[in-house]
């Protein structure tokens, strides 16, 4: 008799999803004729991509077989099929697939159909952008083609600007932080063109399907452009406006503190109304006690080092010498006119007498030059700074919700707060414990590919967290989270980590059972129901 284990872990929660949303049918149906493909259809072959990607196994989401060897590939596949058949040739010639199919497209048919089986209501969209370096050299642009997007030196989020560089557009839903939207994009693209062209050709489509009040996004979205594209579909929107525009700076240094009032713990807002860019919209000035606090100690580090630099830079230039009072005068009002962080205390200049002849000078030798020099103290300008500080923790939403009984101010910053949803997922996909530093791939369309596939996984990330979040509501169960305490909003990561240490027992190559199944497994596979449990429970096989 032969004993063998595999490890299942949290895979077959990861595989449960799949099956839900049916992510390998609609994928396959998207191909169509797969005669060529003797083991895995490309639905499949992705499959096992998000099941590699989503193993948290601290490595790059590298095309190999051995990463399957320990595991029930077929168990979690539903078909028969053995790591080796998973090969680079498989999986790439599944990315080139997606990169034909048209990766945005067909993204969204299945983060839209994601939403209509679990049943989420989507209020806001959320938009926004990051962008993944590259390694190593790549074709010219020329020899890219314009329909494959360009891998070239940008403006880096990744604090790589010396590296090639894709960039992801990206957009969720305020509810269950789902991915509805994704665009890969040239490394060199500019967020507020992108972000107009996005409104203008997807907006409306994404109105009707998922009927959404609002689209939020950050300063970037804020443009004359795209306010006039959104005036056109006549759609909401929340967005932060930019303090480049002048009429947004002005109105935070008019607006005193005690003209603020409390909208919710840690915030105070001010309303006024603006037609910049010639659409009607209400301007929500909020003041954020931690964001005043965390700012004013940013502004003392600032002060200090700028106040200390200035300070030797004075010294510096007392030390030089002037062959006139004017001159003397002159240049301290040009050295002052740029000091930032400290101010001149009684400048004074003084005469000074030197002879030009080497030695001892004779008794009774009048000196032979006369120059002029500077003397003072500093100080920091204390001033300025309560000025500048009196201005920090301020910022200003826009909005062109007009209507403040429905949607007060409240509520616009409860909808602007609800973009820290994009802003998880691409921590999660820029995560170490999913995607290493930077991308493998040497072939710009596998890589398009390869960013639908990472937001796919997070489509599955997400979409787990919130059926297990709503099911452990429903049922009136808890889950316990790293202290030990009961809650009904664990992370899909905590109930991963959870899974771990599940083994699937083989004798003489037939399947057993699942060892090490405790209280808190089934908790939550019971919240998640027969597509779910199927992969865990032995009397389902």
């Amino acid at each position: 008799m032969q004993i063998d284990t595999q490890n299942v872990d949290h895979l077959g929660l990861v595989a449960g999803m799949c099956e839900e949303i049916g992510l390998v049918d609609l994928i396959d149906q998207a191909v169509g004729n797969q005669a060529k493909n003797k083991h895995l259809t490309y639905g499949q072959a992705v499959k096992c991509m998000i099941l590699n990607g989503l193993g948290f196994v601290s490595r790059t989401l590298y095309m190999y077989s051995e990463y399957f060897e320990d595991k029930p590939i077929d168990h979690l596949l539903g078909t028969p099929v053995i790591p080796e058949q998973i090969d680079d040739n498989v999986l790439g010639r599944a990315l080139d697939k997606l990169f034909e199919l048209g990766v945005t497209e067909l993204f969204t048919k299945i983060a839209l159909h994601t939403i209509k089986v679990l049943g989420i209501q989507v209020k806001s969209l959320h938009l926004d952008a990051t962008s993944f370096h590259v390694d190593g050299n790549y074709e010219s642009l020329l020899e890219q083609g314009e329909a494959c997007i360009r891998l070239v030196q940008g403006y880096s989020r990744d604090h790589r600007p010396d590296l090639n560089q894709a960039v992801l557009q990206l957009i969720t839903s305020n509810e269950g932080n789902i991915p509805l939207y994704m665009q890969a994009a040239d490394g060199n693209s500019s967020d507020k063109a992108a972000f107009t062209q996005i409104v203008g050709e997807h907006l409306k489509s994404f109105r009707q399907a998922v009927e959404n009040r609002y689209i939020v996004g950050d300063s970037a979205l804020y443009t004359p452009a795209t306010l006039q594209v959104l005036k056109e579909e006549q759609s909401l929107f929340v967005t932060r406006v930019p303090m480049q525009i002048k009429e947004a700076k002005e109105l935070i240094f008019e607006v005193p503190y005690d003209k603020t009032v409390e909208i919710t713990e840690g915030y105070r807002a001010f309303e006024s109304t603006s037609c910049y860019a010639g659409v009607e919209q209400r301007w929500v000035v909020i003041f954020s006690q931690a964001a005043y606090q965390r700012e004013c100690r940013t502004l003392a580090k600032h002060y200090l080092k700028g106040s200390e630099k200035e300070s030797k830079a004075f010294f510096k230039f007392i030390k030089q010498e002037f062959s006139c009072p004017n001159d003397a005068k002159r240049q301290l009002d040009k050295f002052a006119k740029k000091l930032k962080y400290i101010q001149i205390i009684e400048p004074q200049v003084i005469a000074t007498q030197k002879h030009t002849t080497s030695g001892r000078p004779k008794a009774g030798q009048a000196p032979s030059i006369l120059s002029y020099h500077l003397e003072g103290t500093v100080a920091c300008s204390l001033l300025n700074k309560a000025e500048l500080e009196r201005s920090k923790g301020f910022f200003i939403l826009a909005t062109n919700d007009m209507d403040v009984i429905v949607f007060p101010a409240q509520e616009v910053l409860k909808t602007y707060k609800a973009q820290q949803s994009v802003e998880r997922g691409f921590r999660f996909l820029k995560s170490p414990d999913f995607l290493v530093s930077s991308f493998f791939l040497k072939k710009p369309e596998r890589i398009e590919a390869l960013l639908m596939v990472m937001t796919l996984c997070l489509l599955v990330y997400s979409a787990l967290e919130y059926k297990i979040r709503e099911k452990l509501r429903e049922n009136g169960e808890n889950f316990l989270n790293q202290l030990k305490k009961p809650t009904q909003k664990p992370t899909t990561r905590w109930v991963f980590f959870c899974f771990l240490g599940l083994h699937m027992v083989f004798i003489d190559h037939k399947k057993l059972q699942i060892t090490n199944l405790k209280e808190r497994h089934r908790i939550i596979l019971r919240c998640l129901g027969p597509p779910y449990q199927k992969f865990y429970y032995s009397e389902m096989w």
